[in-house]
């Protein structure tokens, strides 16, 4: 699958309370189209919930959601997974998923993008009942990995419908904290070997799979795990990632594309005009196209995160920036 240069996509959550509204904006804004997941519409939909459905003990309790570690459940549950597995994600957990699928009505797009939470950010953020961590248990590590390639093989099953090329992003943002005295017990190959599972279970279903991390990470590490493209937060962390100039070079030779987050999803969209953004953003091309040539054919351009913490008109105005930076990359 090819890419043209400077197409368009989004990391995956919107503002919006109305899921047709939020169908019909990505429709008209971007260029790889993508289903929203919408946290004020529904806590079902934030980042750990959304894919959470059918996990082994998963209790909601009012807006807080844990696991239960029941052995004679978990024992069950293990005896009928195989790597065939299909878990559904439904209407509840993913409604403009299927939204956009009326939106579409019964037309094949050429491309299509889904996102899953990564096995990293889910099991660090998912506590069982007695407060800790899943990624400190083992066995619920292990069931949360084997959980999300059910889910993912769903959401490449059920995108094939209408679609004819699929790519999946890993949504990793807790990446940025390991090492972080918060989270120093966490051991980084442990999280690497993770998350490379989960890249390879995926493109074994022959998809792109892409990771996307909005902060600092060991972009040496995450260049090397399979992944086709590589997703972060350009505004605020480009000058840590161009440190990695050979990295990305032999990544972009192997076919590789970098989705750059230059349009910022923080307060400091309110901060910067417009031309300031996009000013930022040319020159930060113009410096690693210099040493790599193939950045300017290699790219995605995207918002540096997800908007669903913002209002509709700021996201609105990310739309148009994306818009008018991909004219001013292609025209000059």
């Amino acid at each position: 699958m090819y890419f043209e240069p400077f197409s368009t996509t989004g990391i995956g959550s919107m503002p919006h309370t109305e899921p047709l509204s939020a169908c019909e904006m990505i429709l008209r804004c971007f260029d790889i189209p993508f289903w929203p997941q919408l946290p004020k519409y529904s806590p079902k939909e934030s980042m750990i919930s959304q894919f959470s459905e059918g996990l082994p003990g998963i209790t909601f309790s009012s807006s807080k959601v844990y696991i239960k570690k029941d052995e004679e459940l978990i024992t069950e549950w293990l005896s009928n997974y195989n790597e065939e597995m299909s878990s559904h994600v439904s209407d509840e957990y993913a409604a403009g998923l299927y939204r956009m699928i009326e939106l579409i009505n019964g037309k094949k797009l050429k491309i299509f993008k889904g996102q899953i939470t990564g096995p990293v950010t889910f099991t660090l953020s998912l506590k069982d009942e007695d407060g800790r961590f899943v990624f400190f248990d083992e066995t619920l590590r292990e069931i949360v990995l084997m959980h999300l390639k059910s889910k993912v093989k769903w959401q490449v099953e059920f995108l094939r419908n209408f679609a004819e090329n699929i790519v999946i992003f890993i949504d990793e943002p807790i990446l940025q904290a390991i090492g972080s005295s918060a989270y120093i017990s966490v051991q980084q190959p442990e999280a690497i070997r993770l998350i490379r599972e989960l890249v390879s279970f995926i493109k074994s279903l022959n998809v792109k799979v892409g990771i996307h991390c909005c902060g600092r990470a060991d972009w040496k590490e995450i260049l090397s795990v399979g992944i086709d493209i590589l997703s972060f937060d350009a505004f605020s962390f480009f000058d840590i990632f161009k440190i990695y100039r050979n990295e990305i070079a032999e990544f972009l030779t192997k076919s590789g594309y970098i989705a750059w987050g230059f349009i910022p999803t923080t307060d400091d969209l309110k901060a910067f005009s417009d031309e300031e953004i996009i000013e930022q953003a040319v020159r930060k091309i113009e410096e690693l196209s210099a040493d790599i040539p193939l950045v300017k054919k290699n790219s995605l351009i995207t918002p540096s995160c997800g908007m669903g913490s913002l209002d509709i008109s700021a996201s609105e105005r990310v739309c148009n920036l994306l818009i008018n930076l991909k004219k001013k990359f292609l025209n000059g």
